[in-house]
Order: structure tokens, then sequence, then C-alpha cells
């Protein structure tokens, strides 16, 4: 309940009194942001089919795009920065956005990991586009619309692409490919391992270590104001290893398949965190998995499921103590 409770942005002061209240406000702001994305892609450069069918995938944060170039095949900066925004919106938590909508409450904003997601999203494409640029003389503007784009599309798990930035240069690479790990907000639709257990994780490695200095002080583990119970610590420690084994026993499996180190390693990782495409020439920003075969489908499709589902809840239904209970 601890772990659901994290991963569903519950809060403890309830705004809304019923669940239908919040259901409805939910709707009404879900469908509101999706008939926001469309207008915004209508006028920046894609005509209604294609803007209504972008919409839905973005507010979803699991793009299909209706064309095989992605957002290369429109070639509009503007269209870019409006895809950029409306991944990044729905990589928040949709109950902070709910309640900051419905009741207006500015505090709602203050969650610690939309400071943390915001700050490393910025990071990452800055950074790229600062390379891009150096290495490879593109105009800023445009390395840096590409940068965020590409980027915000990685951490918000959306499968978008506007350039194949595996041509970019090795650190626009090993950029894209750290992202991949990353993720959005809990309570978004964005995959990943996800801002706030990376808050958690680093605020109890770093209590772990002053314990070492001094080990009859008491540190506790803090999430903004709150407190970290010890089940919370454990359920997202527990995640990350998993997470993290998985991913490795996953790329050895494809390896010997006969993949790459690149193909195997960006394959599972991407299938896990939900992101779509990977890295190297066959499920690159250009490539796609068609070329791959059954037991590679069935490999990915199930990290697939397991990265969807967060990974805990899938796999505890498979340990026998869940059946002798």
């Amino acid at each position: 309940m601890s772990f659901f409770k994290m991963e569903s942005s519950d809060t403890s002061d309830k705004p809304f009194a019923r669940l239908a209240t919040f259901s409805r406000a939910f709707l009404a702001v879900y469908v509101a942001i999706t008939l926001l994305c469309a207008i915004g892609y209508n006028v920046t450069g894609m005509n209604r089919f294609d803007a209504i069918n972008h919409a839905m995938s973005t507010v979803a944060t699991g793009g299909f795009s209706t064309h095989d170039a992605s957002f290369a095949y429109f070639g509009s900066v503007p269209l870019l920065w409006t895809g950029t925004f409306f991944m990044t919106l729905c990589s928040l938590p949709f109950s902070i956005l709910i309640v900051f909508v419905a009741r207006g409450r500015l505090d709602a904003l203050r969650d610690p990991q939309i400071a943390v997601f915001l700050g490393y999203l910025t990071a990452f494409s800055i950074a790229v586009a600062i390379y891009h640029r150096l290495a490879n003389g593109v105009e800023f503007h445009l390395a840096l619309a590409h940068s965020f784009f590409n980027i915000s599309s990685i951490l918000s798990t959306s499968g978008y692409a506007s350039e194949d930035y595996s041509l970019w240069g090795p650190f626009a690479v090993m950029a894209a490919f750290i992202a991949t790990f990353m993720g959005g907000c809990s309570g978004s639709t964005a995959g990943g391992i996800k801002a706030y257990r990376f808050i958690i994780l680093f605020n109890a490695i770093r209590s772990g270590l002053n314990r070492l200095v001094y080990p009859n002080a008491i540190y506790a583990v803090r999430y903004g104001k709150n407190t970290v119970d010890a089940d919370t610590q454990r359920a997202i420690f527990l995640f990350f290893i998993t997470y993290i084994l998985l991913w490795a026993l996953g790329s050895l499996v494809m390896g010997a398949l006969g993949y790459d180190l690149v193909t195997a390693v960006s394959s599972v990782i991407t299938s896990l965190s939900n992101v779509g495409p990977g890295l190297g020439s066959i499920i690159g920003p250009a490539g796609n998995y068609s070329t791959l075969e059954d037991p590679e489908l069935y490999l990915l499709s199930l990290m697939m499921l397991l990265g969807r589902l967060e990974v805990l809840t899938v796999l505890v239904i498979l340990t026998p103590i869940y059946w002798r209970q």
C-alpha cells in the first residue's frame, strides 16, 4: 500500500471528498489538455487529423506518430516547442495538476519531484544542445529546439523523435541512454524509474553515509517535508535493484540471441522504461523493431509489460509465498 500511495501521488489532506468528484475532475482536465494540445499542433504545422492523433498520444505519453519520420516529417520548429511543452506537462503528476486547476492551489506545485524532473530535463537538454552546436555546427536555436524535444520525448516516454540523435555524437548518445532510465513523475502517464524514487534514494544514501560518520545520530529520510517510512524505503530500493537486474538479465539474453552491445542494452531498457526508440542502427530513432525475430519480440514485450505495471506488482504474483496466503 505504501508503494501504491507513492505511485499514485496520494496525499493525506484529500482535496476531493469523493472519488467520483476526483474522477470527473481528472476526466475534464485530461480532455482539456488533449484539446489544447490538438489546437496547438494544428496552429503550428499539423493538419487536423495529425493534430488530433498526435495530441492523444502526447497526453498519454505513449506516442505513435502518423508518419514513419515522426515529427521530422513536419519540419516545424514551433511544432517541436509545442510538443515539448505538452510532453513535459503530461510528465507531471496528474493529481497535482487537477488540484492546481480545480482548486487553484499553487502549493500543489511544490512537490519536490516536479522541481527535480524539470531540473534534469533542463540540464540534459541544454548540455546536449551546446554539444550539438559545438560538435556539428548546428545553429543554437535549432539545436536547443531539437534537444529539448528529444530529451522530453525520452523522459516522458512519448516515443517521438525529430532527428536521429544517435548521429549527434557520443555525448548526445550517452545522455539519451541515461535519460532512458529516468522517466517522469509519479502519478503521470510516463514510465521509467521516476523522479520521486531518485529523491528518496539520494536522501537514503546520504542518510546512510552520515550514519557511518556518526553511528549514534538519527537521520530521517525525507521527501519534501514528509518523513519516508522504512517500508516505503525498502519498496523503492527493491524496485530499483529489481529494475537494474531485469535490465542486465534481458541484455544478456539479447546478447545471446546475437545482437550487438548497443542494441542489446538499449532495447531492453527502452522497453522496460516504455520509451520506444532505442539506440543503434536497428532500433534507433531512425529504425524500428520490425526486423526482430519472435524470441526477441516476446522478451521485449514482457519487459514492456513489467515496466508499465511497475515491475513489483507483477513479480510478486510469481512468488510462491503469494499463493500460500
